[in-house]
């Protein structure tokens, strides 16, 4: 697939995901959802291009001076990780707050069956 469809198939992923939101929520969701689904594919084809080219790059700075630093992947990389988790975290913020499912340890039915 290319870019694109990967990007399309994440969104559809991601929106799957928040079918619980209103209508409201949902036009917020919107950009969003595309801003980290296009985040999560350039992820990925980043951590292929780190894993085929390493993380380190040498560089000259001028006639005599050599040196290695980090890649400018993993400069971008970096970044992107900790904006897409902020994404993410918007996202989940805008899910309705559920009350925690009550576990039926059976006493209830204990009670009313003694009478």
């Amino acid at each position: 697939m290319d870019k694109q469809e990967r990007i399309c198939a994440e969104i559809k992923r991601l929106s799957g995901t928040l079918i619980r939101l209103d209508p409201k929520a949902k036009k917020i969701a919107k950009s969003i959802i595309e801003n980290a689904a296009f985040m999560a594919i350039t992820l990925e084809d980043l951590q292929r291009d780190m894993n085929k080219n390493g993380v380190i790059s040498e560089y000259q700075n001028g006639e005599n001076q050599w040196g290695t630093k980090k890649s400018p992947e993993v400069e971008i990389y970096n970044t992107m990780v900790k904006n897409q988790s902020s994404l993410i975290k918007q996202l989940t913020d805008l899910l309705p707050n559920e009350p925690p499912k009550k576990k039926d340890d059976g006493f209830e039915k204990f009670i009313e069956s003694r009478d």
